[in-house]
């Protein structure tokens, strides 16, 4: 691969003279004033600029919306020295990317002081108890409560008093509101107490009981959380809870649809209310395990900024169904539909699922409308060899001066009929939506998603059997997922080694 060299400036370098004219006045005395020494102006300190620098070059060279950013302009700067002291001018460097290099339409667009956490987030490892939760406000009210959405297995949760559907108003004895919720919950604290709560008379009240977690490091989820076949009017429906586009269990996927294949189901039902997103290719493996396996049809197809568009091969920028993992031969249902569970939790590579997939097969979608998100990222660090682009092959050549990195959008996929303009989201083909008092367990056939899911495919009338007279609407403002690294994103894990004259 040839070494990406990049042309900062293209204008010539000039100097401009500048004539000071000083006007100097002469005492009436005979006495000559006194003479004052010159004192020669004190050289300005120089501050590192080194992270500056890495995030204006990369953020230059990919960013998708570059040329509508005026300082990422390739003429922002004539001379070396007027990029120099624009650089010494900046302030913190997550306050310059924010605030100086990116575009008023980005919403999702994230940079890590230490380029390690991303990579980790990307393989499903984090600081966390394992609790996955949501948060609601009050009617009426700025007090929050939180509903348990489900427990990582072999988490710190896993092993204490609390399950799917439990709620919480107060975190050690301190009521949750929109001021402190941030700071009790996803602060530096590592052991905090809930103090729960139930619905009692269309009330929610407290019910006294407490419940410790302590977060750990590293703890790793595996996003294929239930698999199972549903045996209903005959027919054998497959049903998976998949919680994150994770490339690290790529192949515990592959094995879930093994299952399912073995099995000999003929519908499926792919549960994607809380996934967030994560892997392209993870997308494009999962849409070939539901779909089929033909590799001369095309998945997505990537459209990115005017530098790197022409830059790429016909093979860098466009994804067909697959037929191996890259380990081991797909495990493909060869379905003529599939059945979709997705809400405003549902994001970035779980949308692209169901982009990619619509122009081949029936997709209906149970649940609510979906997130939005149809732009890619990819990982830059300080890596000028490789064009700033992660490489764990070349990790050892990253400036070890500079740990900084960046997730910023480079561009958005378009399925094989062109489409892309999603960024309201998908809506429902059937809106449902969970209340509390309704959740249910994963795989129950009267879990209110699942059961809509199920009478679709059966023809029969929704099966769902819990009280409506306990229930209790959301007025969701905040997640669990919407505070780590990964969040709502999607990235692209391919090679992208460019030959850039």
């Amino acid at each position: 691969m040839k070494l990406f060299t990049q042309t900062i400036f293209n204008k010539p370098f000039f100097v401009l003279a500048l004539v000071a004219f000083i006007s100097i006045s002469c005492s009436k005395e005979d006495s000559p004033a006194p003479t004052v020494p010159d004192t020669p102006d004190p050289e300005p300190i120089s501050k590192d600029v080194t992270a500056h620098d890495f995030m204006w070059k990369a953020m230059n060279l990919w960013y998708f919306w570059q040329a509508d950013v005026a300082d990422l302009s390739d003429t922002r700067f004539t001379t070396d020295k007027a990029y120099n002291d624009y650089l010494q001018a900046q302030g913190e460097p997550d306050a310059f990317f924010n605030d100086k290099l990116l575009f008023s339409e980005d919403r999702f667009s994230y940079l890590a002081e230490d380029y390690v956490d991303l990579v980790q987030s990307f393989q499903g490892i984090s600081r966390s108890n394992g609790l996955e939760f949501g948060l609601s406000l009050f009617a009426n009210s700025e007090n929050v409560y939180g509903y348990v959405r489900y427990i990582v297995p072999g988490s710190n949760a896993a092993t204490a008093d609390i399950s799917r559907g439990e709620i919480f108003t107060g975190v050690d004895g301190q009521t949750l509101n929109l001021d402190n919720y941030q700071s009790l919950l996803f602060g530096d604290n590592t052991t905090y107490t809930l103090n729960m709560a139930s619905i009692e008379n269309n009330t929610i009240a407290s019910n006294g009981k407490s419940v410790t977690l302590t977060k750990e490091e590293g703890l790793s989820e595996n996003p294929v959380f239930l698999t199972k076949v549903i045996e209903t009017n005959g027919i054998k429906v497959g049903y998976i809870v998949y919680n994150g586009f994770t490339s690290n269990y790529n192949e515990e996927l592959n094995e879930a649809f093994g299952t399912l294949k073995a099995a000999g189901v003929t519908e499926l039902v792919l549960d994607l209310r809380y996934n967030p997103g994560g892997s392209v290719n993870s997308s494009r493996l999962l849409a070939s395990m539901i779909y089929g396996t033909d590799t001369s049809k095309l998945y997505i197809q990537q459209r990115w900024n005017s530098k790197i568009q022409p830059q790429l091969s016909d093979s860098q920028l466009k994804d067909y169904f697959a037929n191996s993992t890259g380990e081991s031969p797909i495990n493909t249902l060869n379905l003529p539909r599939v059945f979709i569970i997705a809400t405003g939790s549902t994001a970035s590579a779980s949308e692209l699922l169901i982009n990619g997939l619509d122009p081949y097969m029936d997709v209906i979608h149970v649940g609510s409308t979906t997130r939005g998100k149809n732009e890619f990222s990819i990982t830059l660090v300080d890596l000028p060899s490789n064009s700033f682009i992660y490489n764990a092959d070349k990790a050892s050549s990253i400036n070890s001066k500079n740990s900084w990195g960046l997730q910023p959008l480079v561009g958005r996929n378009e399925n094989a009929d062109g489409f892309f303009d999603y960024t309201e989201g998908f809506t429902p083909d059937h809106e449902i939506r969970e209340e509390l008092g309704n959740f249910g367990a994963f795989g129950d056939p009267n879990e209110t998603l699942l059961a809509k899911a199920l009478s679709l495919i059966t023809g029969t009338s929704t099966t769902a059997k819990f009280s409506v007279n306990n229930s209790f609407p959301l007025n969701e403002i905040d997640h669990s997922k919407n505070h780590t690294l990964l969040k709502d994103r999607m990235y692209l894990d391919k090679d992208l080694s460019l030959e850039i004259e």
